[in-house]
């Protein structure tokens, strides 16, 4: 990623767009009510003009504009720009990079509820492919106690309609949210919403500490032991197809990799054993993580 201009930190992507040139079309997240997430508080939301985006891509230096294959749209939940803008920025990105494959892009529940399937159609057939959405939890005490805004099957509705647009899905959820009390429910609902919907991607990372106190305080933690336990719940009950699982977020003690239903009997056995390799050492089983982040 170039900086040819001046971002609006903190700025968030997607692991996976690590390469791609970013261009900030919303700042903060209109979803910036859930408890458990430090990433915008720092931030009020706000959806920037048409002209400031168009005028920033045309920044670009054109000797760099064929290097860049990959566009990523931020910040968090910007598939909420209007249709009309959002249509008129990928007709601009597809103008000026000429070896453009693929747009992506945060999307919420709010979002996709606001666009019909005919509106995400066009923006595909415009390069917007992929979509990546933060489920957090299967499981619908979990959610409301996270102050999510959706239930699991309303969410699971909406990301059918997006793969009926032609969507790429990826999805998040965050091992150790529900604390100690609800993690078995966490995990089994967590597994069984992702089978249903069989997303492109699907990836796990871990409950840190990032602006996000009062929530962590409102939990019993979970454990390194415990978050292993979820993870090995997770993969059992794990049976999506055509799905590709990745745990290698910062904040994951247990990185994990794999193709389903390829690789699910391998996964399985690889949770077993870092489980049962972990309870022989009781001292660091039962510590709970301290991984932090200030701003990123």
């Amino acid at each position: 990623m170039y900086n040819y201009f001046p971002y609006d930190y903190p700025l968030y992507r997607p692991p996976s767009e690590g390469q791609s040139q970013i261009f900030q079309i919303t700042l903060g997240c209109s979803q910036n009510h859930c408890t458990f997430c430090g990433m915008y508080k720092t931030k009020s939301f706000k959806v920037r003009p048409l002209a400031e985006i168009k005028a920033e891509i045309k920044r670009i230096p054109i000797s760099h504009r064929d290097s860049v294959q990959r566009v990523f749209l931020a910040d968090g939940d910007a598939l909420v720009y209007p249709q009309a803008g959002l249509a008129e920025i990928l007709d601009v990105l597809a103008e000026s990079f000429t070896n453009l494959t693929r747009v992506g892009i945060y999307a919420s529940a709010s979002s996709l509820r606001g666009k019909s399937v005919a509106e995400m159609m066009v923006l595909r057939e415009k390069k917007l492919r992929i979509l990546y959405f933060g489920l957090e939890s299967g499981d619908v005490q979990t959610l409301s106690a996270i102050n999510k805004g959706s239930t699991p099957d309303e969410m699971l509705d909406l990301c059918r309609k997006a793969q009926q647009a032609g969507f790429k899905l990826s999805v998040t959820a965050i091992l150790g949210l529900a604390g100690q009390d609800r993690s078995l429910e966490h995990a089994r609902a967590t597994a069984q919403w992702v089978t249903k919907l069989s997303p492109a991607f699907f990836s796990l990372l871990t409950m840190f500490h990032r602006h996000n106190d009062d929530f962590l305080r409102s939990i019993t933690m979970q454990t390194n032991g415990g978050i292993l336990a979820e993870t090995l719940e997770i993969v059992r009950h794990l049976a999506p197809q055509k799905t590709i699982l990745r745990s290698n977020h910062v904040s994951n003690i247990l990185n994990l990799a794999g193709s389903y239903p390829r690789d699910r009997e391998k996964l399985i056995a690889l949770a077993e054993n870092a489980f049962l390799q972990a309870k022989q050492h009781p001292d660091w089983f039962n510590e709970v993580p301290d991984y932090s982040e200030e701003n990123f």
